[in-house]
């Protein structure tokens, strides 16, 4: 299992790619969006440490040429102690009682914390329906902008006192990912109680911090565990490295690092591990497919369907369609899966699920002639698919 470890272990390539000096896109990234998990912030026994959260604003705020974003867990952590619970509960019902009480006293460290520099907070909690409902999306964007505008730091969390298991984003590490895509973030820093990615268990000797990671390659044979031991978050490495994973795909670099070493990852120096960019920058819907969107349903291609779209990149016709799954309407996000049933893309789908048992397998010229023009067209077009990767 990787995880933490204060110094003692070596570092996997001594840096390679770093030089040592300041980290490429790093060091000038101007607008930041810095994630922090609820073991950063909280005691054992649950209750929020206001010397951990004014440490971390000590550090943010003395940043003032930055635009900061900040991701923050801690919310139902901070609500463990006052409710006289012990440890995170596992029903749904006293996760989100625990988050009615802790975010309100979150969010007033927060305030109290920011307001020794003269800095003010604004709260704003997303649900993953906001993110996957392209209103609801432009919404949260043109909110985080305006915040940023006038000299705000948004504090985001999950809407944990009302998303239930259908809407959850599951982590506030890939919550992150996509609040850094949707304000066009230069950097995403993840902090926590770990100080990098390891290439084992670090308590195992030879293990060594990983430096740098430039690509999926560079994760393989890695062995990447699960949540820590505290029992007041719901993350882990795993959840880190997919957040990780997701971000540099849409060219932003992330830093992952303890939340002691803040200041360093700001700063662009050395420390934790330096995920490069794997991708550009790409449209808002395509991330939003592909990591945001709940699917409404699924349709079932073709060998010849699945190549179509896969290998060329082409849009998907009522020709290549096998089967319909589920109950969607035209404009909702659908799985596009292989006849082994295994998701291969994405996309918005063009018909509701009641039309399309008539166009499937039917060429969009006899459809056409048969039903009028509005069916000669695709029932998934490029621009609105995503490939999932596997």
């Amino acid at each position: 299992m990787a995880g933490a470890r204060q110094g003692g272990a070596a570092d996997h390539g001594a840096f390679a790619g770093d030089g040592g000096a300041h980290r490429e896109g790093v060091a000038s990234a101007r607008r930041i969006v810095v994630k922090v998990g609820s073991s950063s912030l909280t005691t054992a026994a649950g209750g929020l440490d206001a010397d951990r959260v004014d440490a971390l604003v000590d550090v943010l705020a003395k940043h003032q040429d930055k635009e900061i974003v900040l991701v923050s867990s801690g919310s139902i952590a901070a609500g463990l102690a006052p409710l006289g619970l012990d440890r995170r509960p596992r029903d749904l019902a006293r996760q989100q009682a625990a988050a009615s009480v802790g975010q309100g006293l979150l969010v007033a460290r927060y305030t109290a914390s920011f307001a020794r520099y003269g800095r003010r907070v604004g709260q704003v909690l997303l649900t993953a329906d906001d993110t996957s409902r392209r209103g609801h999306y432009r919404n949260a964007c043109r909110t985080l902008d305006q915040l940023l505008a006038m000299g705000v730091v948004p504090v985001v969390n999950e809407n944990d006192t009302v998303a239930t298991d259908e809407i959850r984003f599951g982590d506030n590490d890939r919550l992150a990912a996509l609040v850094a895509h949707l304000v066009r973030a230069d950097l995403l820093i993840l902090l926590s109680d770990v100080d990098g990615l390891y290439d084992g268990d670090p308590a195992t000797p030879g293990t060594s911090r990983i430096a740098v990671v430039a690509g999926p390659r560079d994760l393989e044979g890695v062995s990447i565990g699960s949540a820590g031991k505290a029992g007041v978050g719901t993350g882990g490495m795993v959840t880190k490295v997919e957040a990780a994973r997701i971000a540099a795909a849409a060219g932003i670099p992330v830093v992952l690092t303890s939340a002691v070493h803040a200041a360093d990852a700001l700063a662009g120096a050395p420390t934790g591990t330096h995920f490069l960019r794997t991708g550009r920058r790409s449209a808002d819907r395509l991330l939003w497919l592909a990591h945001a969107s709940a699917p409404r349903g699924a349709l079932v291609l073709d060998d010849g369907a699945v190549r179509a779209v896969v290998e060329r990149n082409s849009s998907l016709l009522p020709a290549g369609i096998s089967a319909v799954e589920g109950e969607f309407s035209a404009g909702d996000p659908v799985e596009l899966r292989d006849e082994d049933g295994r998701a291969v893309a994405r996309g918005l789908v063009n018909f509701d699920a009641r039309e399309i048992p008539r166009l499937i397998g039917r060429s969009t010229r006899d459809l056409a002639r048969e039903l009028g023009p509005a069916y000669e067209r695709e029932v998934v077009h490029r621009d609105d698919l995503v490939l999932l990767d596997h």
